[in-house]
């Protein structure tokens, strides 16, 4: 059998809703489930592990600023009109060296909950980038 090397993280695909932009990061959430501790009064003095409540860790996204405002403009969205009808599904997508699809990860009912707008340095040279903190309701790795 061949040898499968395992994909490089430089080479991802970002899907919200309609929104298709180039992302230079995408630092992705985790998922945790919280572990309960359970003892009936007549059992021996040791805790049984139940599993509590799951919860997503937020997704931060960086991109060079350029004349685009879709994403902007989503989280203007939220902040005059809530997020309850204006929450996207997204996708991440881990793109191989040929380009093609090999991983995906499907995100539900996602909201920007926070937006850093670029810091300027007039003896740097850097890009501008911006930030969008993005909450969710959870994600599923499909392929």
């Amino acid at each position: 059998m061949p040898r499968q090397d395992p994909y490089r993280q430089f080479r991802f695909r970002v899907e919200i809703g309609s929104i298709k932009l180039g992302f230079s990061e995408c630092t992705f959430a985790d998922t945790t489930t919280d572990p309960v501790e359970y003892r009936e009064g007549d059992e021996l003095p040791i805790f049984r592990k139940l599993s509590g409540l799951t919860k997503y860790g937020n997704i931060t996204l960086k991109w060079g600023i350029t004349d685009n405002m879709e994403l902007f403009n989503w989280r203007q969205q939220i902040i005059d009109k809530g997020a309850e009808n204006n929450r996207k599904d997204m996708s991440i997508i881990l793109i191989n060296e040929a380009g093609e699809d090999k991983a995906r990860w499907e995100i539900t009912r996602a909201w920007p909950s926070k937006y850093d707008p670029v810091d300027f340095n007039a003896k740097g040279n850097e890009v501008a980038i911006e930030t969008l903190e993005i909450v969710h309701e959870g994600f599923k790795r499909v392929s």
